[in-house]
């Protein structure tokens, strides 16, 4: 399949964004923001039908879309403190109402629209694999040249504030650089999908790993594995890339879960043989928690 230079843009294109869009997932599960990426690409679907009613670059203009989403729903968010879900409600609304507006204006957007939202193997031109290497180089810089404070803005925002870290400055690149990484995902697993290649390889990594570190570590392998044998089997099995890879994902965090829960019953049974009491196994997970902490 690699005889095709489609494929090869699309194996390109997915390499980049596994990544840096499983990392973004660790954050915004911990941040407890999983949904935004989905407003997001709700958002970004809005920017491509206004592009293409306007004969402007779709490609573009959803970027810019998901970009100022992100922005919104931060102001929304310090807006709303005691209601985090609300701004989330809103601007995924407002960007489904107004992409099935603009939708309406043009009876032919509706087929040139079907591969943003179900992704497309053959979408990804030469000018979006480049805008999404730019990306992905862009939040791994943001990622770690930033880890200490994003650290600190993740699981205690006050204390980052008291610390010295410009807390609201931080919380709008943040929502840019999530924006723009949703927006570089959508030629891959499309509008409808692209939170699954974000959040997906984050839960089974943060249900697996030690720290933040092997968490990031582990999600961005899960994330290539899903991607690169969902985009294969997709090839030969003609199906919906977006949907293929979104699959596989949850196969994965599915078999994952099922075999962690298999092992500590072993552990369990094990404990129970050699006399180990219930009080010993809780000061045990407690000390793993607290090394866990201590890491982060």
């Amino acid at each position: 399949m690699f005889q095709y230079e489609f494929m090869q843009r699309a194996f390109l294109a997915a390499g980049f964004i596994s990544l840096i869009a499983p990392v973004l997932g660790v954050y915004l599960v911990l941040r407890r923001q999983s949904l935004m990426s989905d407003t997001l690409s709700h958002v970004s679907m809005a920017g491509v039908a206004l592009g293409t009613v306007l004969h402007l670059s779709p490609v573009l203009c959803g970027f810019l879309f998901a970009v100022l989403g992100g922005i919104v729903i931060e102001q929304l968010r310090r807006t709303y403190r005691s209601y985090s879900e609300l701004p989330v409600a809103i601007i995924m609304t407002s960007g489904l109402a107004l992409a099935m507006v603009l939708m309406s204006l043009k009876t032919s957007l509706n087929k040139s629209i079907t591969s943003y939202l179900f992704g497309s193997i053959v979408a990804v031109s030469r000018t979006q694999l480049i805008i999404i290497a730019a990306v992905t180089l862009a939040g791994l810089l943001f990622f770690v040249l930033l880890r200490r404070p994003l650290y600190s803005l993740t699981f205690e925002e006050d204390t980052a504030a008291v610390s010295g870290v410009r807390v609201k400055l931080l919380s709008f690149a943040f929502a840019v650089v999530t924006g723009m990484i949703v927006a570089a995902a959508m030629p891959i697993v499309g509008v409808l999908l692209v939170s699954s290649m974000i959040v997906l390889p984050s839960a089974f990594a943060l249900r697996f790993a030690g720290g933040f570190t092997s968490a990031a570590i582990l999600a961005v392998a899960t994330g290539m594995i899903g991607v690169f044998s969902g985009l294969s089997v997709s090839y030969y099995t003609d199906t919906p890339p977006g949907g293929t890879i979104a699959l596989i994902l949850v196969a994965i965090l599915l078999v994952g879960i099922a075999v962690k829960r298999i092992v500590k019953l072993g552990v369990k049974r094990r404990f129970a043989k050699t006399g180990i009491g219930a009080q010993q196994q809780t000061r045990h997970a407690n000390q793993t928690h607290q090394t866990l902490r201590k890491e982060l």
